[in-house]
């Protein structure tokens, strides 16, 4: 399967997330850049979650609908065509990292995928859901971690 690149201006492949990323400190979406889609791709969707919060990864970020020709989103914005879904705090969009104190860092995967076809998920899909949709749909992916401890 092919690779999609992903990176950041705002963060390296797993170094630590900028406060103001976090729920305490702005709670503001960091830029993302991606590059090498498939020509075939017709949307772009985005998760992010948490995998050490528990057995159940805690959803920070849900968007689907992405353009695919796209190339990125900017801080604090929702990507191109995107629709934003519930996170796990409840509300639609970002949900900055806000791990319990003094907790070893967690690990956040910022996950792209490329797509033929729009994504059926329920109202208010969890981690499990969107990868097993996407085990179906899935063209291409890339991702990056970012890593916070509060």
């Amino acid at each position: 399967m092919a690779g999609i690149l992903m990176r950041s201006q705002a963060f390296n492949d797993h170094d630590r997330l900028p406060d103001r990323f976090s729920r305490d400190g702005g709670n503001v979406s960091p830029p993302l850049e991606w590059s090498d889609i498939p020509a075939e791709a017709t949307e772009l969707v985005l998760l992010v979650e948490d995998r050490d919060a528990g057995r159940t990864p805690f959803l920070h970020w849900l968007v689907t609908g992405i353009e695919a020709t796209s190339g990125g989103v900017s801080e604090g914005e929702n990507p191109p065509g995107g629709r934003a879904w519930p996170n796990g705090f409840g509300t639609a969009g970002w949900g900055g990292p806000h791990p319990p104190m003094d907790d070893d860092p967690h690990r956040y995967f910022f996950r792209l995928y490329a797509v033929n076809r729009p994504l059926e998920l329920p109202g208010a899909p969890q981690p499990p859901d969107v990868h097993a949709t996407l085990r179906k749909l899935e063209l291409a992916s890339g991702n990056m971690v970012g890593t916070f401890a509060r």
